[in-house]
């Protein structure tokens, strides 16, 4: 089966990679010309231009495309449209918000075109382990294409599915992402709790270690944070300022509009902002009242 591939970031290039492993014909194409090159060196098809890339695939077609959510994304498949034909189908394997993807299809449905929203996680581990996709869209459209959601999923029976209509996946990635952000501040916040207990003098790798196997906690995320813990005990290469994409914010939003309750989810993002304030006003007013109202000392800012 073949595929066009716009955007070979890290992701996006390890995609291409996986699913040239699998025996598919890619053309890729990505304005950073040495992008292309390492892909054509593993067998990928190179090309000048999306429009270039249309024109290398056979109808009916399918271009994935892998680039920022938001206006990169919106010009992107704007301009891949233009070169399809009835029939032919545009994969958006980004994090884009839901209600852009539920948009996105209807406008190229009235073109004759299909659209799947692939929500894509697996980061840099995607090319050995494979990636979970959770897709929206018509299902004519994903059975057509499911050859290469099977060889870019762990396993050509487990790690992928259709979720429902266009819009879907990206909406179950974003609730992933939200998951993903409670579980990591669930951690974050245990771990520190034992390395503050200094008369124990716990080796936190060894208890994640302990804790990968058998324990109800055990995930990839505890993989994750045992590596990094092996290779720096105390962090101390480390600042304490955790940034995010976006997907924490809508899923907090979205709890907002359907009126379901998402204290973790949600305060865990805003954990996220106050690792970004070194001195935050909040935290200083707090100091000011107390002063005020009680006399209690206060720390001056130097």
């Amino acid at each position: 089966m073949e595929l066009g591939m716009i955007g070979l970031g890290r992701m996006g290039g390890n995609m291409a990679q996986r699913l040239l492993r699998g025996g598919h014909r890619v053309v890729v194409w990505d304005p950073r010309r040495e992008a292309v090159q390492d892909l054509v060196r593993l067998g990928a098809v190179s090309s000048a231009s999306a429009a270039d890339l249309t024109a290398q695939l056979a109808p009916p077609r399918a271009v994935w495309v892998m680039v920022p959510a938001g206006e990169p994304t919106e010009s992107t498949i704007a301009t891949v449209a233009a070169g399809l034909r009835p029939g032919d189908a545009i994969i958006d394997g980004g994090n884009s918000f839901y209600k852009d993807s539920v948009r996105r299809a209807a406008a190229l449905k009235e073109g004759g075109l299909f659209f799947l929203d692939a929500g894509t996680s697996g980061g840099i581990w995607g090319l050995q382990e494979g990636y979970s996709l959770m897709v929206g869209g018509e299902e004519d459209a994903f059975r057509r294409l499911e050859p290469l959601f099977q060889t870019l999923a762990p396993g050509p029976d487990r790690g992928y599915g259709r979720v429902g209509p266009a819009g879907s996946g990206h909406f179950v990635k974003m609730i992933h992402n939200g998951i993903e952000y409670g579980m990591m501040q669930a951690f974050a916040e245990g771990f520190e709790l034992m390395q503050a207990k200094a008369a124990f003098g716990v080796d936190l790798a060894q208890v994640a270690a302990i804790w990968r196997h058998g324990s109800v906690v055990r995930s990839w995320l505890l993989d994750l944070a045992e590596a990094a813990l092996r290779d720096d005990p105390g962090l101390e290469r480390l600042q304490a300022y955790v940034d995010d994409s976006g997907e924490g914010r809508w899923t907090a939003q979205e709890a907002i509009e359907l009126a379901v309750p998402a204290p973790v989810i949600t305060l865990s993002l805003q954990a996220r902002f106050r690792s970004r304030q070194e001195q935050p006003f909040g935290g200083r007013l707090l100091a000011a009242m107390r002063q005020q109202f009680g006399g209690h000392p206060v720390r001056r800012a130097e």
